[in-house]
């Protein structure tokens, strides 16, 4: 979805619609394809304009499907996040290395008069993703063993805690001395 930054009328504009997740497959390139698949994205936008400065408010409501880390099990992650972002026309692409400020975190640029949505969007929704999806704080995952997942059934395994630094002593023995 793109909004023409020249169509944005003085008091602003309203837009809302719902997206199917493979919508989303069109922003990135083929190449950067990643590995889990969104729901039905729900958006809710405000665009308002002062001079060439875009401001969005926007509501995303989605649920992504992910796999669990500690026991492989696929599970829905909802995703649910407001967020501001201030637009500004690209004059210049800088060369340079630049630090980040906090405020570059919600400003981005536009090119063209043209505000590409789907990428803004998707951004968001990743931002929301964990770095290492759990389906429950009370999963138990995988046996490292034998690899049953522990949540649906125990394991025959003998689970002993053994310290590796310490392994070549197991078979130590000590003899006694004779007087």
């Amino acid at each position: 979805m793109k909004i023409k930054v020249g169509n944005i009328p003085e008091e602003g504009l309203k837009l809302e619609f719902s997206k199917d997740g493979s919508w989303f497959d069109k922003v990135l390139p083929e190449k950067e394809r990643i590995d889990f698949s969104l729901h039905r994205v729900d958006i809710c936008l405000s665009a308002k304009k002062v001079g060439e400065t875009v401001s969005l408010e926007v509501k995303i409501e989605t649920a992504v499907d992910l796999e669990c880390c500690r026991c492989l099990e696929g599970f829905t992650f909802p995703v649910k996040t407001e967020f501001k972002y201030i637009l500004i026309p690209i004059k210049e692409i800088f060369e340079e290395e630049l630090e980040l400020t906090s405020e570059d975190l919600s400003s981005g640029y536009y090119e063209n008069d043209v505000i590409e949505l789907g990428q803004i969007v998707f951004e968001q929704i990743l931002l929301q993703l964990p770095l290492k999806p759990i389906c429950s704080d009370s999963c138990k995952g995988i046996c490292p063993h034998c690899g049953v997942n522990l949540n649906e059934e125990n394991c025959k395994c003998q689970m002993r805690a053994v310290d590796f630094r310490f392994a070549v002593l197991e078979n130590f023995k000590v003899l006694k001395q004779k007087q």
